[in-house]
């Protein structure tokens, strides 16, 4: 069932319009349990969206894209029934994951919609077919956080023989040992005392004893020179939260690439290139400069010289929760768990300012600058932990689209000539 917000947007008209639809008994409306909102039934709006032919807005778009993975609420994202927010205290990262993928009994495959039966019974998967563990790619070239983690997916895929196996099993074992492996090609961190064994995925800590890592610990330990058990929690905390937030731009490109049926390993590039912009997965690193101006300039020049260069606050404001990002309370209570004293009076005293000139109120990318400027972070861990934590949800996504029909997105050009005449 949709609400009444999402059924206008699906057939491209207002909520005044929708419910014109209703009293003309074009469209019926279903009282919602809670008896204060109307729901619509999907596939009645969907029905109607085909026959409005004459309606542009439906007639334009790229396609209807219907998930079962995300619901976007103002209480934050929801995963297939389960709120996020409070998975991120609850669970790990690689749980949230394996429930975003909901997959099917192993040895089974649904392939362009078509079930494809192996031979044998369901069965459950071998043990390795369930490990996050890093591919051994080799030594990784001296470049960045970002482009190190390219470069793993990029190899990954080259060294895959069967890398066109589309079946879900297939793609999940692969999704697993790629996001393992994009950790495990990180730098370390100044003065850290652990690494990550390249085969295993294990830790060995100073010492040279070794054990066993979750996808949390193993990032910690890339970007912080001395991780608590608190900065994994954090780290865990935050990649859930960021592992899908519905169809965002990197989501929309890695559907796109699954619709053209490329391999998991070609779409998880079309996610990165375009998560990498500023204004995707790259906004937190435009709060950590703001955080480090902040502390070393005063949080009033700080906030009046971003105003003025860059037009706008990052890690305030947000598109979709307009009274208050929950992902950031979230994090906020993990940040104040871990900050200095110093850090956390910065943090505050810049949130406030913000508040006293009616700037929107902070969102995710906000917090997780904040926890990475805490605790000696490089500027771009948030970027890091943000492309890390989404390949749960793009490979969620892909399996998803996988089950429509292909080529489905096609946007409609207006031609515009710049010839003069």
């Amino acid at each position: 069932m949709l609400e009444s917000d999402e059924a206008a947007r699906r057939l491209g008209v207002k909520v005044t319009t929708l419910y014109a639809y209703v009293s003309r008994g074009m469209l019926a409306s279903h009282r919602a349990p809670s008896g204060r909102r109307s729901l619509f039934d999907i596939d009645e709006v969907e029905r109607l969206a085909r026959r409005s032919k004459e309606g542009k807005a439906v007639e334009t778009r790229m396609a209807t894209v219907t998930t079962g993975i995300t619901h976007l609420t103002e209480d934050g994202p929801i995963y297939r029934g389960r709120r996020a927010t409070e998975l991120a205290t609850e669970t790990t990262y690689e749980e949230v994951a394996e429930w975003l993928w909901d997959l099917p009994p192993a040895g089974s495959g649904d392939v362009d919609g078509q079930r494809q039966d192996a031979g044998t019974g369901p069965h459950e998967p071998a043990d390795e077919d369930l490990a996050w563990v890093p591919l051994p790619l080799g030594p990784a070239p001296q470049i960045g956080s970002a482009d190190r983690m390219s470069w793993a997916v990029v190899m990954a895929g080259a060294m895959d023989p069967l890398r066109a196996d589309l079946r879900p099993e297939a793609v999940v074992r692969t999704a697993r040992r790629v996001a393992a492996s994009m950790v495990n090609v990180l730098p370390p961190p100044d003065g850290g005392t652990a690494a990550v064994e390249p085969g295993p995925g294990r830790l060995v800590l100073g010492d040279g004893t070794a054990r066993a890592g979750s996808m949390a610990e193993r990032l910690a330990f890339r970007l912080s020179p001395a991780p608590t058990d608190q900065l994994v929690r954090g780290v865990n905390a935050a990649l859930i939260l960021l592992a899908d937030h519905e169809l965002a731009t990197s989501t929309m490109a890695v559907r796109v690439a699954a619709s053209t049926r490329a391999d998991i390993c070609d779409a998880l590039l079309a996610g990165l290139g375009t998560v990498a912009g500023p204004l995707h997965g790259g906004a937190s690193q435009l709060a950590f400069s703001l955080l480090v101006e902040a502390e070393r300039n005063g949080v009033e020049q700080a906030l009046n010289d971003t105003l003025r260069w860059q037009g706008f606050l990052p890690g305030f404001g947000h598109t979709v929760y307009k009274k208050g990002d929950p992902r950031f309370a979230v994090l906020w209570e993990m940040f104040t768990q871990l900050a200095p004293a110093a850090n956390l009076g910065v943090a505050r005293s810049l949130i406030a300012l913000a508040g006293e000139h009616s700037i929107p109120r902070p969102n995710v990318d906000l917090a997780l600058a904040a926890m990475a400027w805490a605790t000696g972070m490089p500027p771009d861990a948030g970027r890091t932990m943000f492309a890390v934590a989404r390949v749960a949800g793009w490979v969620a996504h892909y399996l998803e689209e996988l089950g429509e029909r292909p080529l489905r997105y096609r946007a409609r050009a207006v031609y515009a000539s710049s010839q003069r005449t």
